[in-house]
């Protein structure tokens, strides 16, 4: 049985309810995305989730981005992409929350499905603070990687 994030958010509570909302966020603004007037700024209800002082995200190529690059890295994409995800299992421990997706994605004429662990570190406060992406996918398209122009990615 394939499960929505929205099937399951009401189950959860404290952190990990705070992640599945930054996923459920996260998926009505790439929605949002290809509507005129779209801009860093429309983020602004995913940014009330994270510390974006000491937010950190490293994401599938190793690249590490504090808050304002990952906004401008999140505007660019979800302009370009369709994106949804299938909900698989969460785990919390301490701080830190594990949230394992299928997502599927399209842009333009190339769509993949990737199976992913994200993992969340939050302050003592509830907020995000750092993001870890790990994905398990087949190797992608060279088109796909024009999203990551300007984006120092690690060897």
């Amino acid at each position: 049985m394939t499960l929505k994030v929205d099937d399951v958010a009401d189950d959860y509570s404290g952190v990990s309810r705070a992640v599945l909302e930054y996923c459920m966020t996260t998926k009505s603004l790439v929605d949002a995305a290809k509507r005129p007037g779209f801009s860093q700024d429309s983020w602004a209800t995913l940014a009330m989730l994270v510390d974006s002082d000491a937010f950190v995200r490293v994401g599938n190529f190793k690249e590490v981005m504090n808050w304002p690059e990952y906004l401008g890295f999140l505007t660019n994409w979800a302009a370009s992409s369709e994106w949804e995800c299938s909900f698989k299992r969460i785990t919390e421990a301490g701080n830190v929350v594990f949230l394992e997706l299928e997502e599927r994605s399209r842009i333009g004429d190339y769509s993949n499905s990737v199976n992913s662990v994200s993992v969340y570190e939050f302050t003592g406060s509830g907020k995000i603070t750092r993001i870890d992406v790990y994905l398990q996918m087949a190797l992608p398209d060279p088109d796909m990687l024009a999203a990551y122009d300007g984006i120092e990615v690690s060897g």
